[in-house]
């Protein structure tokens, strides 16, 4: 049986273990508990709990104790999320002290700022540390590199009482978007995660008000995001570059990119302008050079096309330069058409060329990589001609963004169940007609799998393998140029289209 006041002891002294708040905090933090879960006094406890008792079983005993007492109404995992934040908001500083603090460390040392705002939001159970854990990991080899392959498991999937209540409650429209800075400290709803937790510290890029924060659902090491304080589309242009520059200039230790501008070969959130940047290297990064060139006027900075499955142009030398190149390399993309290579920039005066930008710093250097991207379709290729074909979709289906074009594949969840089955069927070389219908879409895949592998000494990793190989392709699809004799001689004719325009 819960005792509730030893589990508010917990997480006080967890919170203090952790430096959310200090010992003169407590008897202030300890009421504002018991006014959440409406208790009248204060019972001492005998013994002063462990401050290292993890935080995912002191909220889950409390809220156990919370949902038989009455003191929040639903069983579902969005409704103990949004109570369950309001219980950690008690132990999480007001913005005002949260950037105070932050500046002052980052007066100090930039990357100490840095790694206290990203321990803060793990402590504070703003990025749930337990669920991140729970999405596999692991690398595959490729010819470009070794890549990350993950499967997300970390957004629980809506509960369908969930689904049922939303159908009954109005649309909202506040916040716009869950990029918007009025996430900071809402409560949440039923269509709204809670955020109560949730902070941001405000930075200037190019004399211009955006936010830095770190996502919740972290893909990679110190994974942020910096967003426009206003609710405006993402939008590709000179001024996207400078704030990509301006923003390593104040963040050295971390790199930063852009989703493209269009559909399809855009990220998931268009509707809201913002960046994802971290600290983590990337197969993309180690990538080496397939040739270099120059151009005239710029004698002194180092541009190459680089060895990757997506086709990217690496740009590296001095702020201005490293801006006033990628400027010029985007803006001759955007209006450039290739028809041996099927590259078309715009179709009934609807633009198809855009490019993901990912900048970084090398010491005293800028390093900027320009991937080209293309969104049209075609009856052949209905989903996107630049876009993972459908005998791909088993895998991927949906747009490569930003962390997939550096070489991390975020996969969907279903695969986690699928991978086991289908190890399983291997194993028993169970026949078609037994399959489970809805695994028919991997049939295919898994035959030619095994027709190259007389022996399976270990199924399970042989599937890892392979779905590496899978996304190596995926992230071929989507590349303009493709790794082809006649794809590398198109991108020379591109290369050839700046040169000569630079002249």
């Amino acid at each position: 049986m819960v005792n509730i006041y030893e589990e508010i002891e917990a997480l006080i002294q967890y919170a203090l273990h952790h430096h959310l708040i200090e010992k003169e905090d407590v008897i202030y933090t300890r009421n504002r508990l018991l006014a959440l879960l409406k208790l009248d006094e204060w019972k001492q406890v005998g013994v002063t709990p462990s401050s290292d008792r993890p935080l995912v079983s002191i909220l889950q005993h409390i809220m156990n104790w919370a949902e038989a007492h009455g003191r929040f109404a639903g069983k579902t995992v969005t409704e103990r999320d949004l109570f369950d934040t309001e219980i950690m908001n008690c132990f999480v500083a007001r913005p005002s002290t949260i950037i105070q603090t932050f500046y002052e460390k980052y007066k100090r040392n930039k990357q100490e700022a840095t790694t206290w705002f990203y321990e803060l939001s793990q402590a504070s159970n703003y990025i749930r540390v337990d669920r991140v854990m729970k999405n596999r990991r692991w690398k595959v080899r490729t010819k470009y590199g070794d890549m990350d392959i993950t499967i997300n498991l970390s957004k629980p999937e809506k509960d369908p009482r969930d689904i049922a209540r939303m159908k009954e409650t109005k649309e909202q429209h506040y916040p716009s978007c869950l990029l918007c800075i009025e996430n900071e400290g809402y409560a949440g709803t039923i269509r709204h995660p809670a955020r109560a937790n949730h902070r941001i510290i405000p930075i200037e890029l190019c004399g211009e008000r955006w936010f830095f924060q770190y996502s919740p659902y972290v893909y990679y090491n110190e994974h942020c995001i910096v967003l426009r304080d206003k609710h405006v589309p993402m939008k590709m242009e000179r001024k996207t570059f400078e704030r990509l520059l301006d923003f390593v200039d104040q963040f050295p230790h971390y790199f930063i990119g852009s989703n493209a501008d269009l559909p399809i070969v855009g990220g998931s959130i268009l509707s809201h302008d913002h960046f994802q940047g971290g600290k983590y290297t990337f197969a993309i990064e180690k990538a080496s050079s397939d040739f270099s060139f120059t151009l005239p006027a710029y004698p002194h900075v180092q541009m190459s096309v680089i060895r990757w499955p997506m086709s990217v142009i690496r740009i590296r030398g001095t702020k201005q330069d490293v801006l006033e190149l990628s400027d010029f390399i985007y803006k001759e993309w955007k209006k450039y058409s290739d028809p041996k290579a099927n590259i078309y920039a715009q179709t009934n005066d609807v633009p198809h060329n855009t490019v993901t930008p990912i900048a970084r710093r090398r010491e005293e250097l800028y390093e900027m990589d320009i991937v080209l991207r293309n969104n049209r379709t075609s009856e052949q290729y209905p989903y996107g001609i630049f876009h993972p074909h459908e005998e791909l979709h088993h895998i991927k289906k949906e747009n490569i963004g930003l962390i997939e074009v550096m070489g991390l594949a975020v996969l969907p969840s279903r695969l986690a169940n699928e991978l086991e089955t289908i190890a399983t069927y291997m194993k028993n070389n169970t026949r078609r007609e037994q399959w489970d219908s809805s695994l028919l879409k991997h049939w295919e895949w898994v035959q030619e799998i095994m027709e190259r592998h007389a022996i399976i000494d270990d199924v399970h990793e042989l599937l890892k393998e392979e779905v590496g190989k899978r996304f190596e392709q995926v992230l071929e699809h989507a590349g303009v140029f493709k790794r082809t004799e006649e794809g590398k001689e198109a991108f020379h004719r591109f290369i050839r289209h700046i040169q000569e325009q630079y002249r």
